[in-house]
C-alpha cells in the first residue's frame, strides 16, 4: 500500500505556475515545492513536467536542478523523474560507481515485475545510447557478471501458477549444490534468473520444509563473501521486497552516519507502492516509526520532502 497522499483533481497548469513562483525572486521557496511535488502522483508529476515546458519553454527538472542542492535536491529530482526513467538512472549510477554497486542492480533486477524492468532497459537505452545488460557486463567479472547479467537480462513469467514436481526437484537440486558449496553454479544462477517469483516461492519453501531451514540462511557459509550477500539480496528480493526494504531503511540510519542514498532511493521507489506496508514492518522491528527515523537522521528540506512521501498530509 502506498503512502503518497494526493488531492483530488491538481491543475497541473496551476501547479507548474506556482512552481515558476518559488523558484522567481530572491530565495527559492522550498517549501512550496515540497507541498506541491511531495502530493502528486507519477501521471500528475508528467504533466505537471509539461505544462511547465508549454508555458515557460524551459524543462522543469533542470530548472529545479539550479535552484536546490544536496540530498533534497537529488531527491526531488529522482522524484520527478518516470519510474522507468528513474530506474533507468539509478542503474547508471549504480554500474558507473567506482565499486559497482550490486545492491541496486539486483533491486531492480528482481522487485520489479518483468514489464517493469524491460521499461527500464529501454528507457536506459534511450537515456545512455547503450543497453544495461552491455554496461553490466561491462562493469563486472567472474561470478558477479554471470549472476547479475543473468538477472538484468531475464523475462520471467508473472503469473501466480506454480509446478509443486518441480518446485521439490529443484529444491533438492539447490541444496545439493549448496552442500558441495558449489555458490556460483550454473544452476543457482539459471533458476533464480528464470523461474517466476511464483515458482521460486514454491521451490524455497520446499527446501525449508525439507531441510529445516531457509535457503538464505545456507548461504551464509562466509559472511564476507560479497558473492554469497548478492545471491542473498536476490532471494529476499523475490521472495519478500517489503521486508528487505526494511533492512536496507534500518541499515541507512543505524550506521555511523545516515545513508542518504539508500534512505532515498526506498523512499521514492516505493512511496507509490508499498511504502506503507515497509514502514508498518519498520515498526515492529525497531519500535519506533519510520517517521522518528526520518526525524533523527535527517534535516531541513530533505527531512520535510521524505516525511512528505510517507503520508505528511499537509496539502
Amino acid at each position: 500500500m502506498a503512502t503518497l497522499v494526493v488531492p483530488d483533481h491538481p491543475s497541473p497548469v496551476q501547479d507548474a505556475e506556482s512552481l515558476r513562483k518559488a523558484c522567481q525572486g530572491w530565495g527559492t521557496d522550498e517549501k512550496a515545492i515540497i507541498q506541491i511535488l511531495g502530493h502528486r502522483n507519477a501521471v500528475q508529476r508528467n504533466q505537471i513536467r509539461k505544462a511547465y515546458e508549454e508555458l515557460y519553454q524551459e524543462n522543469l527538472i533542470k530548472r529545479l536542478e539550479s535552484e536546490l542542492s544536496g540530498d533534497f535536491e537529488k531527491a526531488v529530482y529522482r522524484w520527478l523523474l518516470d519510474p522507468a526513467e528513474r530506474d533507468a538512472v539509478l542503474a547508471h549510477v549504480a554500474v558507473k560507481d567506482s565499486m559497482l554497486d550490486y545492491q541496486t542492480i539486483i533491486e531492480i533486477a528482481c522487485v520489479r515485475s518483468s514489464e517493469e524492468l524491460l521499461a527500464v532497459k529501454r528507457a536506459y537505452h534511450l537515456r545512455y545510447k547503450h543497453s544495461l545488460d552491455e554496461d553490466v557486463a561491462s562493469h563486472t567479472t567472474g561470478d558477479f557478471r554471470k549472476l547479475l547479467v543473468a538477472l538484468v537480462s531475464t523475462f520471467r513469467y508473472d503469473g501466480d501458477e506454480i509446478n509443486v514436481s518441480l518446485a521439490e526437484s529443484e529444491a533438492k537440486l539447490l541444496h545439493e549444490v549448496i552442500k558441495g558449496k558449489a555458490f556460483s553454479h550454473e544452476e543457482i544462477i539459471r533458476i533464480l534468473s528464470t523461474r517466476s517469483k511464483s515458482q521460486l516461492n514454491a521451490t524455497f519453501n520446499c527446501y525449508r520444509d525439507a531441510h529445516g531451514t531457509s535457503i538464505t540462511k545456507s548461504l551464509l557459509d562466509d559472511p564476507a563473501d560479497e558473492f554469497l550477500a548478492a545471491l542473498r539480496m536476490a532471494i529476499r528480493c523475490i521472495t519478500f521486497p517489503q521486508k528487505y526494504f526494511e533492512k536496507v531503511l534500518r541499515n541507512a540510519v543505524n550506521k555511523g552516519r545516515t545513508d542518504e542514498d539508500a534512505l532515498t532511493r526506498v523512499i521514492v521507489t516505493r512511496a507509490e507502492k508499498d511504502l506503507n506496508d515497509i514502514k508498518e514492518l519498520y515498526h515492529k522491528r525497531n519500535n519506533a516509526s519510520l517517521e522518528h527515523a526520518i526525524n533523527k537522521h535527517t534535516s531541513g528540506d530533505y527531512k520535510a520532502f521524505l516525511l512528505a512521501l510517507l503520508g505528511d498530509k499537509e496539502l
